[in-house]
């Protein structure tokens, strides 16, 4: 864990997915006027960051005064560093893992949390038997470790399963073949983009596209060790500046304003997100959206991005007392104050509200979506 925090290589050049030219966005505020703003991605252009992007195609940010420009994430990006580093304004992480970076140092405040619930399972073929962290005992179990596995590690630990001793580990490429191939009983995929996977792949057996009923799935929302994953962070230091603080209330209230957006207009932010460059497919970037939206919608009555304190609570108790295969836990103390803060997003809500943007989605329902062969 610490090696991942401690990561310091960025590669990934800056794109930004403000359309020249466009008139959408009725900001009143002149173009030269706009304060330029960096945001770094966790991962590649996908629709896990659809309300971000959409939110500049749309000329949210503009509204608020802001050119955003985004940095794409990768493997060796880690993007809180990024952020502590002063290479961005701000960075869109998980949770756990940037706790794990501000106790060791990095100053970074989670100041709205997007994602109210994890998108991490556990998937296998229905003909494993696999419904529950108790019957991945003796199985082939894969992760991808980087501090994405304290969830499934949990799970183990509360089924009374020693992951170093009852299970064979093995690490597990980003996508689903090991599973795909029989080489693991039990991959770990994220609910808006592995699962999608296995969904877009052939089964041999029928020469259709494999059915959910063909897999079992463990959900560690259900299974009590979810942990909270993508958040916007800002730099803990810079708050305390007034132009930075006032930037962070209206480049918080833009950002949800494009996910609002995204979650009445799926198909639209998937058209979004494919113009913006992303490499998946149309199909399994509709699919992406629309289980993104699951995560967020509805949020809590305070509005979306605001901690709900149990969700908050349960993450920081999985992230001192889960055991990785190393015998590490994500944090050895409970985090400071300063970790989160509901102040400027309860500032970006009331904004939206004056918008009369629904910030809470109570009536949300997600929609049905078909996906095609490789996503395409």
């Amino acid at each position: 864990m610490a090696a991942v925090a401690a990561a310091l290589t960025v590669t990934a050049a800056a794109c930004s997915t403000t359309p020249a030219g466009d008139s959408s966005s009725g900001a009143s505020t002149a173009p030269g006027a706009l304060k330029p703003v960096t945001l770094q991605l966790q991962w590649f252009t996908q629709g896990q960051f659809a309300g971000y992007i959409a939110a500049a195609d749309q000329g949210f940010y503009r509204e608020q005064g802001l050119d955003v420009t985004f940095k794409e994430g990768g493997v060796d990006i880690v993007p809180q560093t990024v952020l502590a580093q002063g290479q961005a304004d701000y960075a869109i992480a998980w949770v756990p893992k940037a706790l794990a970076s501000r106790e060791q140092g990095a100053a970074i405040t989670d100041v709205a949390q997007v994602f109210q619930r994890s998108g991490t399972r556990q998937v296998s073929f229905a003909t494993e038997n696999i419904t529950a962290a108790a019957e991945l005992k003796g199985k082939k179990v894969g992760n991808w470790g980087f501090g994405n596995e304290f969830e499934l590690f949990a799970g183990m630990t509360d089924a009374g399963i020693k992951p170093a001793k009852d299970v064979t580990l093995v690490q597990q490429q980003f996508d689903m073949q090991a599973l795909l191939s029989g080489e693991i009983d039990a991959a770990q995929a994220m609910s808006y983009n592995e699962y999608a996977q296995v969904l877009e792949a052939t089964n041999p057996a029928t020469g259709q596209l494999y059915k959910p009923g063909d897999f079992s799935m463990i959900d560690w929302n259900d299974d009590g060790t979810a942990m909270l994953q993508d958040a916007i962070w800002a730099s803990t230091d810079k708050l305390s500046d007034p132009a930075y603080a006032d930037q962070t209330t209206k480049f918080v209230a833009a950002s949800l304003k494009g996910w609002a957006y995204c979650r009445d207009n799926v198909a639209s932010c998937r058209d979004i997100v494919v113009k913006a460059g992303s490499k998946l497919g149309a199909s399994h970037q509709l699919w992406q959206v629309n289980e993104v939206n699951k995560l967020i919608w509805p949020s809590p009555a305070a509005g979306v991005g605001t901690i709900d304190q149990a969700a908050w609570d349960q993450t920081v108790k999985v992230a001192r007392t889960a055991v990785n295969a190393d015998g590490q836990t994500v944090l050895t103390k409970d985090p400071d104050p300063q970790a989160y803060t509901d102040d400027y997003v309860s500032r970006a809500v009331e904004i939206l509200k004056g918008q009369g943007v629904d910030v809470v989605g109570t009536n949300y329902r997600p929609e049905t979506v078909t996906l095609n062969p490789g996503g395409n």
